[in-house]
């Protein structure tokens, strides 16, 4: 049976008068990739800090591999890969340079280091590109050779902070893949993102956090599930009628788009769209268009936390210094 790889328990993490991190808990099991999500300052970023050992929280406990980040710090270092939001790479270095200069970092022989170098340079197709100054990459070969250089040495936790913020559609499903791989290998994930739909593809749970606290946790169909069971989109012709379908259906918990003619409707199942159309033919009203269809992850922040998911204003910091053993 899987154990909880991570383990996090009333954390609490203030900066003067400001909590950024407000009785949080929630448990990470063995292999599978959690995603943290939140609006700005959240206290994403803070937590991901809190469990790399680079900000010691004020009080609660959290357990990385089981060791206690507070207690054995060291320990936890030699358990983690970290990945931040900006690729940590040098882009007077080829691509090869750079897997090689941090295996040597990390106290791999030389020939181990070239050994390894070219193994990651093929997993993550950069094989074209080994020779080549990193500062001629596109995006996405800087971010898949920042994520290669976390997993030069092999740990059990990989945490990811935003890896995929800037990235051009093709690019950011080039690292999913990545990511299904590394996990498909036995690695446990922690993921923060910007990106609702990279939540909903890629992590096995997912806690949302607002102002510090996590307010839900569950599958991505079990969020979508907080929010009614299924969604009716009624496009109206004018935003004077979407505001007359509001005030005829506030038991569905009814709200205008931001267009202005398009009314969502919140239901607990397909069985209210004939009450919801016997209400429009009542009403006088010829909507353009009506659909049912599950929530979004997007409308689950909405209720959630009352706007959409960010990146947090405060980056990851960079590197864990070598010399205490962590992979990034």
């Amino acid at each position: 049976m899987p154990t909880d790889t991570i383990e996090v328990e009333h954390l609490r993490k203030t900066f003067a008068k400001t909590v950024a991190l407000d009785d949080v808990s929630l448990t990470v099991e063995q292999g599978t990739v959690f995603g943290v999500l939140g609006p700005n300052g959240a206290g994403k970023t803070t937590l991901i800090n809190c469990l790399t050992t680079l900000l010691r929280p004020d009080s609660g406990r959290a357990t990385v591999a089981g060791h206690d980040v507070a207690t054995h710090p060291a320990r936890v270092r030699d358990s983690i890969a970290l990945t931040g939001q900006f690729a940590a790479v040098d882009d007077a270095l080829t691509g090869r340079e750079n897997l090689v200069l941090f295996g040597r970092l990390l106290r791999m022989r030389r020939a181990a280091a070239g050994a390894k170098a070219d193994e990651l340079l093929t997993r993550f197709a950069l094989e074209e590109v080994a020779d080549r100054p990193v500062s001629g990459y596109s995006g996405g070969m800087r971010r898949r050779l920042d994520l290669a250089i976390s997993l030069v040495v092999e740990r059990p936790v990989l945490i990811l902070d935003e890896p995929t913020t800037g990235l051009d559609p093709r690019s950011r499903q080039e690292l999913w893949q990545v990511v299904r791989d590394v996990r498909a290998a036995g690695t446990t994930i922690l993921l923060t993102t910007q990106y609702l739909e990279e939540a909903d593809r890629l992590a096995d749970r997912i806690a949302v956090i607002d102002s510090g606290r996590v307010v839900a946790e569950g599958t991505a169909a079990e969020l979508k599930n907080k929010v009614g069971g299924r969604v009716c989109e009624i496009r109206t012709a004018t935003a004077a009628e979407a505001t007359a379908l509001v005030e005829t259906m506030s038991e569905f918990r009814a709200e205008i788009g931001s267009d202005e003619r398009t009314v969502l409707l919140h239901a607990d199942d397909t069985h209210a769209l004939s009450e919801i159309m016997q209400r429009i033919d009542a009403g006088g009203l010829d909507p353009e268009d009506v659909a049912m269809r599950r929530p979004t992850l997007d409308e689950v922040f909405l209720t959630l936390t009352g706007g959409t998911a960010e990146a947090d204003t405060a980056e990851t910091a960079g590197t864990i210094p070598a010399n205490e053993g962590a992979g990034r």
